[in-house]
């Protein structure tokens, strides 16, 4: 099994009632979330560790992870609220406002940290739950103790409107990267992070710090996979964004990365460091596909295994 830990959250996506009003329609997300019932529609065996509210959003995350076949059996619960982000699209690209509060996500603390299951192959982390607060703290200790027998990999998601200390999260984002196996980052975080937008210079610098496999997606153009001893690119999936959107597409890229590591026998921590073109080339090749789906559509609806065959 998968386990992703990090926030899960109701995305108010805009959209306009039979009258023509506008409104938000509320479809379960956040990053990790989202990439949890990616690998469960994939058909990997899944789960999901987070902070979730009792409330009616608590209540349709959890049905959304079920119907996606993702255990949620790990998952501490509380009377605190959902988080809620509010959507904006501009020209099909999603911007947020936060309410995040004294939420369930943010209360998560590291009692709350479950010994993990014997079928646990490798853990995931990311996203808005790594910015600040208990949660931030918690994931951080899940994660350098788990390092240490489980494969493990991280996406930031970098929302720097959602940083309170930048000097703490840039810290926290050192440790978690150096006890990291694979690191994903959109090119725009890696400039964020690095100070650089040269890519590769910067992603091999992550590589040094003590990461297997860097993963850089550029969007619109494609992958990148650097490895200690040679690197793969892949190109994206040409998508019409005109009735669609991005949301959920880095989280399924990440599932479908995941995913074919988990097929190929290849989430090990050896299996990383030896990894070879083919694997990498097949990484990037899925997680791409996968991703191609999810910006197909409205909201962070990811693929199901048969909608790649």
């Amino acid at each position: 099994m998968i386990l992703s830990c990090g926030e899960a959250l109701i995305d108010m996506v805009p959209d306009t009632t039979a009258n023509g009003t506008a409104a938000f329609v509320p479809h379960s997300g956040g990053a990790v979330l989202n990439t949890a019932v990616a690998l469960g529609r994939l058909g990997v065996p899944s789960g999901f560790f987070a902070g979730l509210s009792t409330d009616m959003f608590g209540a349709q995350l959890m049905a959304h992870l079920d119907a996606s076949h993702v255990s949620h059996a790990l998952c501490p619960r509380s009377d605190a609220p959902s988080t809620l982000a509010f959507v904006q699209l501009v020209n099909g690209q999603a911007k947020y406002a936060f309410f995040d509060e004294n939420t369930a996500l943010r209360g998560l603390a590291p009692s709350d940290i479950p010994a993990l299951p014997d079928d646990i192959d490798a853990l995931f982390f990311g996203g808005i739950s790594l910015a600040y607060g208990a949660c931030a703290d918690t994931y951080e200790t899940m994660m350098t103790t788990a390092a240490a027998t489980h494969v493990t990999m991280i996406d930031p998601n970098i929302r720097p409107g959602f940083i309170r200390d930048e000097a703490a999260f840039r810290a926290r984002l050192d440790r978690m990267i150096a006890a990291a196996d694979i690191v994903k980052l959109s090119d725009e975080d890696l400039a964020w992070l690095s100070g650089s937008d040269d890519i590769a210079p910067a992603a091999r610098a992550l590589l040094a710090r003590g990461p297997k496999l860097v993963l850089i997606t550029q969007g619109a153009e494609g992958a990148t996979a650097y490895h200690a001893s040679h690197e793969v690119f892949v190109p994206a999936t040409p998508v019409d964004l005109s009735a669609s959107d991005t949301i959920g597409a880095g989280d399924t890229f990440n599932a479908g990365a995941l995913a074919h590591l988990h097929r190929a026998g290849a989430l090990a921590k050896d299996a990383l460091a030896a990894a070879d073109d083919a694997l990498l080339r097949g990484t990037l090749d899925l997680a791409i596909r996968a991703a191609a789906v999810t910006v197909s559509r409205k909201g962070a609806n990811p693929p199901w295994a048969s909608e790649l065959d």
